[in-house]
Parts: C-alpha cells; structure tokens; sequence
C-alpha cells in the first residue's frame, strides 16, 4: 500500500453560493432528504410512467399531504417524483441514445468567452463553470451534449428519432413547459431544477447531474438508500449488537474501551466497508453477514484509538464537545484502552476467517497493518515537526493528510473489497481513489475550522493546517504579513495574534482557495473511478463521495417539518 507523495490535482470550478428561489427547499439537506422521500413514495405507491400533467399535480399533492410539505414546494416536488418515475427505464436506455440538455445560464455570463450557434452555447473549455467537465464526461460515455434550452429545441430532438432519453437541467419554468412534449412522447427523462430562475449565473445540485450521468441499470446499487445503510452501520456500534460481534465485554478495561468505542462518531469508514460489500452482491439489499460487520467494526476499532492516541499527543481536552478520554480516564488508562482497541480490531478481522480463505484473511492483515504504519508516519512527521515547527508549504501539509487521512479509509475500502472478493484492479483503483477522498477529507475539516468557533482547532492549537500554508504562500510580498505567518508556524503567536491572523486569512481568501483544492480532490477520487469495470462498485463509490462532503444538519427534520407545518397555516395548496 505504498503510495506517491502527494500531487496537485487539476484544479476544477468551485460553483458559486447562492440562495435558492423560495419555491425551493433551502438547504442541500432538505433537498436530500425530499428527493429520497419520493423515491420510496414511487416505490410504495407501485407508480409507473408516463404521468399526465394532472395525474402528476394530483399525486404531487398527495405526496405532500402525506408528508406535510409546504405548499410552495409542490412544482418542485412534481419536477424530481416525475424523474424518480422514470429513473429504472432510463437506467437501461445505453448512453449513446441520451441528450444531456445543460442551460447556458449555468456559465459564468460575464466572463464566459463561448459563442451561440443555431444549437446553442459552443463551450471553449476556458474551466471557469461546471459545463466543460460535465459535457466531456457525457460525450466520453457516449451522450449527446446541447448547451440550450427550450421546449421546442426538445420536441425537435424527440422527432428525430435517435434519441431514447433526456436528462434534462433547467428551471422549473422551462421544465414545466417542456413536460407535455415529453409526456406526448411517453421518452424517458430525468430532470435536475437549477435553483435559481433569473437565467444569470444560477447554481445547481451538481453531484445530482453527476449521478444521473452515470445512471445504468449494470449498476444494480442505484436504488441503494445509502442513508439507511449508514443507519444501520450506526446499530452496529449499540451496546448489544457490539455484544453479538465483539463478543462479551467481560472486564472493566473491556467495557472503557466498549464505552468509547460506542462514543458519538460519524462513522464513516465501516460505511465505506458495507458499501463496498454490498457493490460485490448481486442483491445489494441482502442482510450483511456477521464477517462484515465484524471488518467493519475493526476499522471503527482502529480509528478510535488512534483519536485516543492523538488526543494525547496533541494535549487535546476535548473532542466532539466532550472530554477525551485521557481527561476521563488519565493518560496511562487512555494509552492502554487505545492499545486494546487496536488489538480488538486484528482480532475481528481474524474472526472473518468463516467466510473467506487464507490467502484473503492474509491479505487484509496486512491491508490492515499498512495502513496502520502510514497512519503513524504521518503523526510522526507532525510530531517530530513540534520539536522544530518550521512553516510548511501546501505539498507539505497535503502530504500528511495523506500519510494519516487517506489510509483509515483505504483500509476501510478493502477489506470490504476482500470480503467481496474484488481484484487487483479494484484494489489499485481503492489506493488512489482513498489518497483523493482522504485528502479531500481533511481539507474539508480545515475548512470547518475557520468558521466554527465552537472547540479548538488546528489554527488556534498553532498545528499544521492548509489555510496557514495558503497564507504562508500568499503573504510572500508583505514582509509584516509574512512575518506574523512565520511566527504562527514557530509555534509563538499570542490570542490576539492569531485573531490578526483569522484577519488575513479572510483578506487573502484562503478559505476560497482550500475549497478549490477540495473540490479539485474529490474530482480526482471520482476520476479514478473510470478504470473500474465493476459497474455497481464504480457507481456506489461515486456517490459516497457525494455522501460524505454533503452537509449535515442535526435535528434538521423537525425543523424543516416545523416550517412545512408554518407553511400549511398561512394557505392551503394551490389548485391548478
């Protein structure tokens, strides 16, 4: 599991922030959690396509009476259950028969040097917007890319006869005024709503574009509700089901470690192990197997006591908001239950052995102790760099975010891909897909830390982060600048200095620039995937990386349903 020090990856655009138009839901969350509401709403009500312009404002309605839905949301609603009608039949139409029809107003309008011929926008590729890649990646599966908009311009395409299915962007406007020439057609189509109807620099859901992009039925996990997979990989870690997989925790020191073990996390990485699993299944909705929950566990085990272990080193008091666990317990209890943890997690992994043979139980050992080593080096290169702090460049950081970011979740990832039974291919991709994701990863959480004052982070802690890099790069011409910078890389700034430099890292738009190394990680993670031949798996993983840099809001459903319910007050739905 040797990896490359870290590279630069292309950068791609950041979409800009905007506020979504009111008939929308506000927030990526919301929007999230509408849209998997309507997919088991079509599955339930057993719906099939096409839907009239009345059947679907009919059922639109009743899915919002159901649910309690703000009346304002209904066309919104409509727009995203029509396209989960239509979804499985436009997963088998093959590529080379579908139109992806992108509005030009997704571009940068001031800036955009493209012409309009009688077809539409003729992209120069100049990077600035998002039209470039997705069109490269649409005509490189096979699409059909118009870069305009118009419901004539549809009804044109469906008369030709070469096309089999639209996967449409647009407002709900130009949408609603496509709709009755699709329906006459009775031709699959998906449907993505822009957020925005202004027609100048609007933004979009665009993980949702690129997931419809890829939408095959050879990949049988894209009906898999990975938010009720992460729910159930969040039981696994209640005190009996740790019973069942762990077995008994008979003492003490076994119970602390069980005790924070089952401590509040997001638990991604035994999410990453099930996801992988279920990508190998030819039934994705298969119950996993105690082998798996048992890998899946292990890596949870590993984790934990490298945040115990960390916590130490960094003189940390707090994490999540909550004490650590060497200010519970002091710091020999805290070394040892770490310790303990990292023996229980070789120890599951050695109970997979019912299920698989030697040679695979050999290699996710390793796998395993790999990734344990990467994970230590990375922390001693930070450590061994407090004993001499020195400011460090971007490549610097990044790299140790490679070194003990990106492996807990390579780990992750292949012993699910062992207990699939996957390939070397796939597991070369899995190395460079866990460095992108990883690095991705704790960029985002340096990102975090800018703006959330709730708990210390690595600035005020004086660590290693990105922002201090950038800053430390961009300050070159401002000796002053740059001199306080240096001094925060000693090590030696005082509270009111570091407020100073929170001052410049907003005057220099560092956080605007981390974001572009994020994004630019993530593409690369989803890049990588194009290797894969395993349809399911390429798929899945493509939308975890979507699940994991999607914001979560705690308590969000009580509040939006709050509101619904303030919404249903003012006025009942509109008749149409």
């Amino acid at each position: 599991m040797q990896l490359p020090v870290v590279t630069l990856p292309r950068a791609v655009p950041v979409q800009r922030e905007r506020q979504p138009q009111d008939s929308i839901p506000q927030t990526r969350q919301e929007r999230e959690v509408l849209r998997n509401q309507l997919r088991e709403f079509v599955r339930s009500e057993g719906l099939t396509p096409p839907l009239s312009m009345t059947n679907l404002r009919s059922v639109s309605e009743r899915f919002a009476e159901q649910h309690g839905l703000d009346a304002k949301y209904v066309d919104y609603a409509g727009i995203l259950l029509n396209s989960e009608v239509w979804r499985d039949q436009l997963a088998t139409v093959p590529y080379n028969r579908r139109l992806l029809l992108l509005p030009k107003c997704l571009r940068i309008e001031d800036l955009c040097p493209a012409p309009f011929d009688e077809f539409g926008l003729l992209c120069k590729q100049c990077g600035l917007c998002t039209i470039q890649d997705l069109q490269e990646e649409a005509e490189k599966l096979g699409y059909a890319v118009l870069v305009a908009e118009g419901s004539a311009l549809v009804m044109s395409i469906i008369e030709t006869g070469q096309i089999d299915a639209i996967v449409g962007v647009s407002c709900l406007s130009v949408l609603e005024k496509a709709f009755p020439y699709m329906e006459a057609a009775a031709i699959p189509g998906i449907a993505v709503p822009l957020l925005q109807d202004d027609c100048k620099d609007v933004t979009v859901d665009v993980d949702w574009i690129w997931e419809v992009i890829h939408l095959s039925s050879a990949d049988r996990t894209h009906r898999l509700n990975l938010d009720a997979l992460r729910a159930e990989v969040q039981t696994w870690f209640e005190a009996d089901s740790l019973a069942e997989i762990m077995g008994p925790a008979a003492s003490e020191t076994e119970q602390q470690a069980r005790g924070w073990l089952a401590k509040e996390g997001k638990r991604w990485r035994p999410f990453l192990t099930a996801c992988v699993w279920k990508a190998a299944q030819e039934d994705p909705e298969a119950e996993v197997p105690l082998s798996v929950k048992r890998a899946a566990v292990a890596v949870e085990c590993f984790h934990k006591a490298s945040l115990a272990h960390d916590d130490i080193e960094d003189d940390d008091d707090y994490r999540y908001g909550e004490a650590t666990l060497h200010i519970d317990y002091g710091v020999p209890v805290a070394l040892n239950l770490g310790d303990l943890l990292i023996g229980d997690g070789y120890r599951l992994i050695a109970d997979c052995d019912q299920d698989i043979d030697a040679q695979r139980l050999l290699t996710m050992t390793r796998d395993a102790a790999a990734g344990h080593r990467s994970l230590c080096l990375g922390q001693g290169a930070e450590l061994n760099w407090t004993r001499n702090p020195r400011p460090l460049s971007s490549l610097e950081v990044l790299d140790i975010f490679r070194q003990k970011t990106s492996p807990a979740f390579e780990v992750a990832l292949r012993l699910g891909a062992s207990l699939a039974g996957e390939g070397p291919e796939a597991m070369a991709v899995i190395a460079r897909y866990s460095q992108a994701l990883g690095i991705a990863y704790q960029i985002r959480d340096d990102i975090d830390d800018l703006t959330d004052d709730s708990q210390p982070n690595d600035l005020q802690a004086m660590r290693p982060t990105l922002p201090l890099a950038v800053l430390h790069d961009r300050t070159k011409a401002k000796p002053d600048e740059r001199a306080l910078v240096e001094k925060a890389w000693r090590r030696e700034c005082s509270t009111d200095e570091i407020v100073k430099l929170h001052q410049l890292i907003d005057e220099y738009e560092v956080g605007s620039r981390c974001r572009v190394l994020q994004e630019s990680y993530k593409e690369e993670a989803i890049q990588c995937l194009g290797e894969l031949h395993n349809a399911s798996l390429k798929g899945l993983l493509r939308r975890v990386v979507s699940k994991i840099f999607t914001v979560e809001v705690k308590d969000w459903c009580s509040e939006f349903e709050a509101r619904n319910a303030a919404g249903r007050e003012a006025g009942a739905l509109p008749a149409r």
